[in-house]
């Protein structure tokens, strides 16, 4: 029986893990996917990447924002496809602008403090670092007991 994804426990998945897959559109048109840690927005609907400029995912989505996000249980009982359209933050110009702010909270959503965060913010504008935002507006998927779920996510 198919659900609504708003109201699909399916959702549970983007809350409890901790990693999943992006998939950009390479120039060809074929998928580039990328193994991300990511952390997830419920109430915005928003997935949150920290990536590095110039990788491929930056490269494409910046070319064309359409993307994908898989994610699965660990013995892929259950899977989630979250699509939209995404949005870089700037890159990382200086330890203490905004984009540096987003990266500490992605960081901390994933990982918790960090030992040094003056550290950690000069890296992140060496890195050339900045934030993929991937708001979803559709979903499908599908799961043992949670049931299918396909269609645009309200709200």
């Amino acid at each position: 029986m198919s659900q609504p994804p708003t109201t699909s426990p399916l959702f549970d998945l983007l809350r409890e893990r901790g990693t999943g897959v992006l998939v950009t559109l390479k120039k060809d048109g074929r998928p580039q996917l990328s193994n991300v840690s990511f952390t997830y927005d419920e109430p915005s609907r928003t997935i949150r990447i920290s990536a590095t400029d110039g990788r491929a995912k930056t490269r494409n989505l910046r070319r064309d924002p359409r993307a994908s996000f898989y994610v699965t249980t660990p013995d892929m009982g259950a899977y989630l496809v979250a699509e939209g359209d995404a949005e870089l933050t700037p890159t990382a110009a200086d330890p203490h602008d905004a984009t540096v702010e987003e990266l500490i909270e992605v960081y901390r959503a994933i990982a918790g403090e960090h030992p040094d965060w003056d550290e950690y913010r000069a890296a992140m504008v060496a890195d050339r670092r900045l934030v993929i935002r991937l708001r979803a507006d559709r979903a499908y998927g599908w799961g043992r007991t949670q049931g299918s779920t396909s269609g645009a996510v309200e709200g």
